[in-house]
């Protein structure tokens, strides 16, 4: 089935896979309420920028098209697996969103105010899971899928 596909449709399909992602992201946040972390919302950008990509491939199928969204789901793959790293205690994360760096004893509110101001998301805890595999762990694997699938596009003939 792959090898029927022109690079203008790998790289729609890339765009409309990261549309996917992006966008059940924003539905575990808004809908299902389940609040990202700071290294979530990293992983978003790229593929915000692989919609685009997507829709350039759409209408310029070019070789170089292509590249950019195989560098950009390398980014993206990078952050996944960085992410699930820290999540899965492999490697320190930021001390900005870890258990090790935020202070939540000294914190504007206290420990113990549900209702002051907004919740630390910690991005070395694991909020979601399916099948043993946590949000990050799925982007990276995604991304890494779709990694392949540029750079198919950008070797095959327009």
């Amino acid at each position: 089935m792959l090898s029927s596909l022109s690079r203008r449709a790998l790289l729609i399909l890339v765009g409309l896979g990261s549309a996917a992602l992006f966008f059940g992201a924003l539905f575990f946040q808004f809908v299902i309420g389940l609040e990202p972390c700071s290294m979530c919302f990293w992983q978003r950008w790229p593929h915000r920028l692989g919609i685009v990509i997507g829709v350039i491939g759409g209408i310029f199928p070019k070789a170089l098209v292509a590249w950019a969204g195989a560098l950009n789901m390398a980014v993206s793959t990078g952050l996944g697996a960085f992410h699930s790293g820290v999540e899965r205690g492999w490697w320190d994360g930021p001390a900005s969103c870890t258990s090790r760096g935020v202070d939540l004893m000294n914190s504007e509110c206290g420990l113990l105010d549900p209702d002051c101001g907004t919740p630390v998301v910690l991005c070395d805890e694991i909020p979601w899971q399916m099948l043993g595999l946590s949000m990050a762990n799925y982007n990276a694997i995604i991304s890494l899928v779709f990694l392949g699938l540029c750079v198919i596009a950008a070797r095959r003939a327009a």
